[in-house]
């Protein structure tokens, strides 16, 4: 059994398909020399050279407009920004360029990229390093984001991201990258995108979380189980586009629903799933959905951050008040 942290999983999914497919490229700050802020590129220079992972300036613009110009001829490049918070000033090119280059070319030319960016609280980060906005991007046609939860996931979805021939934005719950291991053979098997996983099966309840939030979920789950209420856990894994069918199965099946995201509450994804199970699961639920998530602030820092993050005891209090 191969027992990997996440970040190593990451680590191992680039170094398999760089190994497979020579137009993988690895491109972002620090990710040669360094191999990385988080260290999940470490030794991908000694293995494949300063042709294929490349060390850029601190210009996130530039890392995307770079990235966006490779892929439209023929690259894959895998870029990294080091935080989520330090993304936006690459926004502009993802939503107006990496997002419409299929349509604007009428097919002619793809955009098969993957941004890569560890995200979400959870390691007592300043300000700008503890962002978890993954709505924004979300809200973008043309855009797939991807939000793995464990080793095995992150290894499957990368590598589903990186054979991908549309742009796929690939956020790193940086609180688990080496919280937990997990067996993760190294087959290069990948996993579907925009389908969410079953992780556990339950009849009363249905948690619905990814990311970091998708192990606080898990444990809510077995405080529940001690208590005989049996808890369905959803990891969404791909928040866009979303599998909304296998959550309204789910609903169908358990009558309740609770959804849980670190970002701040107001028109998070969270908001987005209630919207469509009101829509089209309505009739199945003996009680309105709740969410449980962050607040609409920036993330305290230090000390009040585990006050701001979902936790079990909040997931649990929730799912006792829906039933």
């Amino acid at each position: 059994m191969t027992m990997i942290t996440m970040a190593e999983a990451i680590n191992q999914a680039l170094v398999y398909e760089m190994t497979q497919d020579q137009d993988v490229v690895v491109m972002g700050e620090d990710v040669a020399g360094n191999g990385g802020v988080f260290r999940i590129t470490v030794d991908l220079l000694e293995k494949f050279g300063p042709d294929r992972v490349m060390d850029t300036p601190l210009a996130e613009s530039m890392i995307a407009g770079c990235a966006i110009g490779m892929a439209s001829q023929g690259v894959k490049p895998v870029a990294e920004f080091q935080f989520m918070g330090f993304i936006y000033p690459a926004f502009d090119h993802i939503i107006n360029h990496a997002g419409r280059l299929r349509n604007r070319t009428r097919g002619r030319l793809s955009c098969p990229l993957v941004f890569r960016a560890p995200y979400g609280g959870g390691i007592h980060a300043p300000e700008h390093h503890s962002e978890s906005t993954e709505a924004l991007f979300s809200h973008i046609p043309g855009i797939r984001v991807v939000i793995p939860s464990t080793p095995a996931r992150a290894y499957g979805l990368l590598l589903a991201a990186i054979r991908d021939p549309d742009p796929v934005l690939f956020l790193e719950p940086k609180a688990i990258y080496r919280k937990f291991k997990q067996n993760v053979p190294d087959t290069g098997q990948a996993l579907p995108l925009d389908k969410c996983f079953i992780s556990k099966t339950g009849s009363d309840v249905t948690i619905v979380a990814w990311g970091a939030m998708h192990a606080e979920a898990m444990h809510a789950a077995d405080i529940l189980e001690a208590d005989g209420i049996s808890a369905e856990v959803i990891d969404v894994a791909t928040i866009k586009q979303l599998d909304m069918k296998t959550i309204l199965t789910s609903i169908e099946k358990t009558g309740h629903c609770v959804i849980v995201h670190e970002a701040a509450r107001t028109n998070g994804v969270g908001a987005e799933i209630a919207a469509e199970i009101a829509e089209h699961g309505l009739f199945s639920l003996h009680a309105p959905v709740k969410r449980v998530t962050g607040f609409d602030t920036v993330m305290p820092y230090p000390i009040l951050e585990k006050k701001y993050l979902p936790n079990a005891d909040r997931i649990s209090k929730a799912v006792r008040e829906v039933l």
